[in-house]
Formats: structure tokens, C-alpha cells, sequence
């Protein structure tokens, strides 16, 4: 009886011990595979195209959410609209985006909010282009979050845009209680929308 004791007794401790070195070699194994290579399938723009009413410029690189195992990497051809998650434009190559140059547009990752983020190249920015906008733009860095009415239009539509909804990770709408945060979200918002008029 006390050999059986000991035998069921090791066989638990050797459970043990293999599910710890299994979890612990699957940690290691995700800590080896930091850079791996993205798998989202994209096509790259052979001509200016018009989607989500921006004219993308020739070079453009239109990724899509991944919806089927065979679809990854470079495509053939263009995708479904409505699975596009970003446009990142040809290395010196900045679309103007209320006055500003942008390098890329990104869906928001979550899907209860409609909008997108702008990224700046405030180094490719004329100075004097500069507004009240742009350079409240470039006081918190180079993001800035949109929510917007009809998220099949990405272009510097003012009729679309409701708010802005974050600029980088300094203000954020998220923020309520923040009044500095909002007003400074207000402040953007509000010349935003004196851009072109």
C-alpha cells in the first residue's frame, strides 16, 4: 500500500515538473520569435488608385486583415475594401493630410471605434505651411487618432470627421476627468476644422 502511495505521489511531482517545462519552454519560445515577420496579406500600388477616397500615389502599400491561411504577404492583386487595415506610402513619398505630411494611415484595432490614426513626417513639413493645426499637431508627436462618421472615406474630409480622438499617447479622449487633456483635444479638433476655410 505504501509503494503505491509513493508511485501515484512521483507520478503527480513528474506531472508537475514536465507541465512546468513545457509552459516555461513555450514562454522561451515566444520570447525567440520577437521579430517575427508580419504575415498580413498587402498589395503594393502600380499606379495612383483611388481607395477610401485618397488618390494613393504609385508605391503605396495597402495591408488587409487577414481572413483565410492563403492569404499572406504580397497579393496579386487588390483585396476586399472593407478588410483594409493600413496605407503606408513609398519611402519619400508624403501625402498631404489637412496641410500636413503623412507617411501612413492605420485603421483603429478596435472595431467599436470608427476611425484611424494619421502618422506625420513633420521633417518633410514646409514651414511655411505652417497652422495653428500643425503645430499643435507636432506638440504631442507624430499620431493623431480620427473618429469619423463613414469609415470608407480616410481623406481630409471635415463633413466626416467627428472628433479627434487622441494625439499620440499624451491626450486621449479616454480621459474624461483629464480637463487639460480635453481642452487641448478641443483645441486640435477646433483647428482642424478651420483648415481650407
Amino acid at each position: 500500500m505504501e509503494k503505491k502511495i509513493i508511485f501515484i505521489i512521483l507520478g503527480i511531482i513528474l506531472l508537475v515538473v514536465i507541465g512546468y517545462f513545457y509552459f516555461y519552454s513555450k514562454a522561451l519560445a515566444s520570447m525567440w520569435v520577437l521579430n517575427k515577420p508580419d504575415q498580413s496579406p498587402y498589395f503594393v500600388t502600380t499606379k495612383p488608385i483611388t481607395i477610401k477616397n485618397i488618390l494613393l500615389p504609385k508605391g503605396t502599400k495597402v495591408t488587409y486583415k487577414k481572413r483565410n491561411f492563403w492569404e499572406k504577404y504580397e497579393q496579386e492583386k487588390l483585396l476586399n475594401e472593407n478588410d483594409i487595415s493600413d496605407f503606408s506610402f513609398a519611402e519619400g513619398t508624403a501625402l498631404d493630410w489637412g496641410g500636413v505630411p503623412i507617411t501612413s494611415i492605420v485603421k483603429f484595432y478596435n472595431s467599436e471605434m470608427k476611425g484611424f490614426t494619421v502618422y506625420a513626417d513633420f521633417d518633410s513639413l514646409d514651414k511655411s505651411k505652417e497652422t495653428e493645426f500643425s503645430n499643435l499637431w507636432q506638440n504631442c508627436n507624430s499620431s493623431l487618432g480620427i473618429t469619423v462618421k463613414n469609415t470608407d472615406d480616410w481623406s481630409f474630409n471635415k463633413q466626416n470627421i467627428l472628433d479627434v480622438e487622441s494625439c499620440s499617447v499624451s491626450y486621449q479622449r479616454y480621459f474624461k476627468d483629464d480637463a487639460k487633456q480635453q481642452k487641448f483635444l478641443d483645441d486640435l479638433y477646433n483647428e482642424l476644422m478651420k483648415i481650407g476655410g
